[in-house]
């Protein structure tokens, strides 16, 4: 299968927290970080996710934002260090590429937040993600 989503990053499942109709998924990243993912509980079985599964974080660009630096007091899980690689610029969006350690994401974000961020490369940033728009999928 072939897919649009430019952010696939590898890892492991580290833990499982089931619920009623959703659970959360830890996955340690094979750079290091962990992510947490918050699926169905109808597709963790499915996956046949269980602490060890190797498995890859979907992630659309779109859903990817940029800060400056860590952001404290929000409710997004997911916040990897990185360091801008590449921006392309149109007169509306641009298409930032942030390498982080053992990979690296890509995010769509408008030009005015790359200007007003004075984002470029070699600008450090963290990405945020939020945990109901990571996709897993199994390797």
């Amino acid at each position: 299968m072939s897919l649009s989503i430019r952010n696939r990053l590898p890892g492991t499942v580290t833990a499982v927290t089931g619920g009623t109709a959703m659970a959360t998924v830890g996955v340690r990243l094979d750079g290091g970080q962990v992510v947490t993912a918050a699926i169905t509980r109808e597709s963790v079985e499915e996956l046949g996710l269980a602490v060890g599964t190797p498995v890859r974080a979907l992630v659309k660009s779109t859903e990817v934002s940029l800060a400056t630096a860590a952001v404290e007091g929000v409710s997004i899980r997911n916040q990897l260090p990185g360091t801008v690689a590449d921006v392309t610029a149109g007169a509306a969006m641009a298409s930032v590429k942030v390498t982080v350690a053992g990979g690296e994401l890509t995010a769509a974000i408008t030009a005015d937040a790359v200007s007003d961020l004075a984002l470029a490369a070699g600008t450090p940033v963290v990405a945020l993600i939020k945990s109901t728009e990571i996709a897993l999928a199994t390797v």
